[in-house]
């Protein structure tokens, strides 16, 4: 049975809104999965909240909202923060 994930794109405000909402889609309310692409590659590779033989799919409502808020502009203002 293949389990499916929701994240509505339209609640993606910046990168930090995003790691919140994917981990309360994999891991339910006030889920967590971690803060960075190594801890999403991990959720997505099955095992960390996700079904460990991959039988998962994320379904990405409203992308086009979430694609705005995780632009130039959030990459620009995480970079500079991490410099800091």
């Amino acid at each position: 049975m293949t389990v499916t994930y929701v994240i509505e794109g339209s609640e993606v405000t910046g990168l930090e809104r995003f790691w919140e909402l994917i981990g309360e889609a994999v891991n339910g309310p006030g889920g967590y999965f971690g803060r960075g692409l190594d801890s999403f590659a991990d959720c997505l590779s099955g095992g960390f909240g996700t079904p460990d033989d991959g039988a998962f799919v994320i379904e990405w409502r409203d992308h086009t909202a979430s694609a705005r808020a995780l632009g130039h502009e959030e990459t620009a203002r995480r970079l500079e923060a991490l410099l800091g």
